[in-house]
């Protein structure tokens, strides 16, 4: 592991993390949380915010896919998804549902600061970002899909979404 320059736990945690923040609203798939968390650890990213009945640490299913992401990722619960973005408007964040809307931008037409302060809200597999959540965002982001479906896994959704802001910030 010392040849890939991988971080012990330690250094994980005293590591400057990447402004974003990644908010799970009613998530049904315990194992799509542990993968959004070991996504959000490969990508330093600021904290994960877990909101309604979204699974959250301790749970096997997570602990299956994060592979020990869930004890060193920060992460918060919130029974209401409004007490979450509260504190992140509080915190300075501009937040971000990923869902396809009326007047929704495409990904990769984002231009966001180095260090601009970003959430990023993601929904239900199946209803995905509630309507009244988006009401409360500064926005939508889309990912440009051109096949048959039109939709994709969360945890395959936030590698994509994640990936691409970060890659414009390294």
């Amino acid at each position: 592991m010392s040849e890939l320059g991988r971080k012990t736990a330690e250094e994980f945690r005293q590591s400057e993390k990447t402004p974003i923040v990644v908010v799970l609203e009613n998530i049904r798939s315990a194992y799509n949380v542990g993968s959004v968390f070991r996504t959000a650890d490969a990508f330093l990213l600021q904290t994960v915010f877990i909101c309604g009945y979204t699974a959250h640490p301790p749970h096997k299913e997570i602990k299956k896919t994060a592979l020990g992401a869930e004890e060193t990722v920060n992460w918060k619960y919130f029974k209401k998804i409004g007490e979450a973005i509260n504190e992140l408007r509080d915190e300075g964040y501009k937040i971000f549902a990923v869902e396809q809307a009326v007047n929704s931008h495409p990904l990769h037409r984002m231009d966001f600061k180095e260090n601009e302060k970003i959430a990023l809200i993601f929904g239900n597999e199946v209803t995905g970002v509630e309507q009244s959540t988006i009401e409360l965002a500064d926005g939508c982001i889309e990912i440009p899909q051109l096949g048959m479906k039109h939709s994709l896994n969360i945890a395959t959704a936030a590698g994509v979404v994640l990936w691409e802001l970060l890659r414009t910030r390294i």
